[in-house]
């Protein structure tokens, strides 16, 4: 991997680890047809850790806020009717499914998953189910249940194939369960900081190997991405945030279904290469 295809690939990481159009497939388009080369799950894994520090930053008074009321309804019981410390607890539980299913299938989703065939597709069919669900949500609760976080956590660890979108998965399963979309865009990004952070220290090693097939980043290479989807993310939180409290999913769903098509279509031509 050059300095330059390290650059881009964490600029692109920083642009589209928030958006319902899957930052994994992105990394994988991005660097297959732009150099010639699959990054790498591992090293998609670790530059992750950037972006999920930015949520970290910016969610600071809220994430100090449910971890102390976690840590109070451990040791007394008359704070567990908190809602902090029940939210802390959803976030634990949604964590659970892709942390289990990241483990077992973790050959898979480094070679067999990342056929670009699979991106495109998933792509497409995802970009219904989440257009579905933004036109028919009722928006009508923003507090969240027990199920919410179960539902959303098996919606979440969807994301483990390129091409799904880990927020996709997570806000279209909001919106199918009534949140509204601010309420799921939060819980979307608190969900993903256990997950994300996991997956990238996990993956650690691996990017460390570099006899791999593929573009091999060095380690300053590596640090460098993840310093800069940190940086780009950090903008995309707020500016994500501003625009679900006021308009629709839709030009997501659009923009997924035209990249599915484009991608398709530069398959089928021979352009790209799937695996």
């Amino acid at each position: 991997m050059t300095w330059f295809q390290a650059l881009v690939l964490g600029i692109v990481q920083g642009l589209t680890e928030f958006l319902p159009i899957s930052s994994s497939a992105h990394i994988r388009i991005v660097s297959e047809l732009w150099f010639g080369g699959d990054a790498g799950a591992s090293f998609t894994a670790v530059i992750q850790l950037g972006t999920e520090a930015a949520v970290i930053i910016y969610f600071a008074k809220d994430i100090w806020r449910l971890l102390t009321a976690w840590f109070r309804g451990l040791f007394n019981a008359d704070t567990r009717h908190d809602p902090d410390y029940k939210l802390a607890w959803y976030v634990i539980i949604g964590s659970i499914p892709i942390s289990v299913l990241g483990v077992i299938f973790k050959d898979e989703i480094r070679s067999g998953l990342r056929n670009l065939w699979i991106t495109a597709l998933v792509l497409m069919i995802f970009a219904v189910f989440l257009a579905v669900a933004d036109e028919t949500a009722k928006l009508a609760r923003d507090k969240l249940t027990m199920k919410d976080s179960i539902l959303m956590g098996l919606a979440q660890a969807m994301a483990l194939i390129p091409g799904v979108s880990r927020s996709g998965g997570t806000l279209t399963a909001g919106l199918f369960l009534g949140l509204n979309r601010e309420a799921a865009a939060r819980y979307s990004f608190l969900l993903a900081i256990p997950a994300v952070f996991g997956a990238g220290i996990f993956s650690i090693p691996d990017v460390l190997d570099r006899s791999g097939p593929g573009l091999q980043a060095t380690i300053p290479q590596t640090i460098v991405a993840t310093a800069v989807s940190f940086v780009v993310g950090y903008a995309c939180v707020a500016w994500l945030l501003r625009y679900v409290s006021k308009h629709s999913y839709m030009v997501f769903v659009w923009y997924r279904i035209a990249l599915g098509a484009v991608l398709c279509g530069l398959l089928a031509t021979g352009v790209v290469d799937p695996i």
